[in-house]
């Protein structure tokens, strides 16, 4: 497939642009390596109306967090009418908003923890007596961890609140759940192999997702095949309930029983050495390079 000249959305100016060029770099050479004609392009030091400008045919999206997973970029460039990879404004907005996310996921009977919205007025020993403990605290439209913790007692909620909303002026606690971390990767209408994982720290966090080497990623997960399959049924459902499409990623618990728990959908998931997305697909037979074209294959089109 000829793609034409293909732009590398990466770096921006969130919280996540660390990371942000490290995924694009790794998908700029993939696709060159592939033969695209790709090349960098970073949002926060160029003007979006240079990419019609430039005449590229399309964007492969590599920004994480607000910016480029918010459905704000997704808008621009369907007004440019440049064709971009991931979901589109809806997806990308209800699953960047943790809260909108969990109300569609509940009216649709599908599971995930209970929690409560925060605020500077909020009586932390009553939270926590509703919530139970331990609890996540996390900002509404962060990713990557950023500004999360794991509350073990009372006493240090409040303080995790004034963590979180350094980075969002709305905060959640969520019960946290006890038991099994996985994820699903989401490529078109396919759910990849789980993988499940495993760290020494308090929780799966920014240091354990992208820097860390005693995380353990295990695919197969060691779940029964028909358990897993199930799962995967599940990720797809609440990936296509947010309206996302192309790709993606779900994450989700499991619980001490073996009850799931949907927790979040990333539309524009890491790309890096140590990403997820990336493990899944060579578990399924795809190298990096042709996860990259199929991703490229799958942009939206406004």
């Amino acid at each position: 497939m000829s793609f034409g000249k293909v732009a590398v959305l990466m770096g921006g100016s969130s919280a996540e642009r660390e990371i942000s060029l490290m995924s694009g770099g790794g998908v700029l050479e993939a696709l060159r390596g592939a033969g695209v004609d790709a090349h960098a392009f970073d949002p926060s030091l160029r003007d979006l109306a240079e990419l019609r400008r430039e005449r590229f045919a399309r964007c492969f999206i590599a920004l994480h967090g607000r910016g480029g997973e918010d459905g704000t970029l997704q808008g621009a460039l369907e007004l440019l009418g440049v064709p971009y990879t991931g979901s589109g404004v809806l997806g990308s907005a209800l699953a960047m908003d943790k809260l909108r996310a969990k109300l569609l996921w509940r009216a649709m009977d599908l599971p995930t923890p209970p929690y409560e919205m925060l605020d500077a007025a909020s009586d932390w020993r009553a939270a926590v007596g509703r919530l139970g403990l331990p609890l996540m605290v996390k900002p509404v439209s962060e990713g990557s961890s950023i500004g999360m913790s794991k509350v073990r007692e009372a006493a240090a909620l409040e303080e995790a609140y004034a963590l979180a909303v350094n980075y969002d002026r709305a905060v959640m606690a969520e019960k946290f759940i006890e038991g099994t971390e996985l994820t699903g990767g989401i490529l078109g209408d396919r759910a990849l192999p789980l993988i499940r994982l495993e760290t020494p720290r308090d929780f799966y966090d920014y240091q354990a997702k992208y820097f860390a080497d005693d995380t353990r990623y295990l695919v197969p997960c060691g779940l029964p095949p028909e358990r897993e399959a199930a799962l995967q049924s599940l990720c797809l459902k609440a990936f296509r309930a947010l309206g996302c499409s192309g790709w993606g990623r779900v994450d989700l618990m499991l619980d001490r029983t073996g009850e799931p728990y949907l927790l979040e959908v990333n539309t524009a998931p890491g790309m890096t050495g140590h990403s997820l997305v990336p493990m899944a697909a060579k578990a399924a037979g795809l190298s990096f390079g042709e996860l990259c074209v199929r991703i490229l294959e799958l942009a939206h089109v406004g």
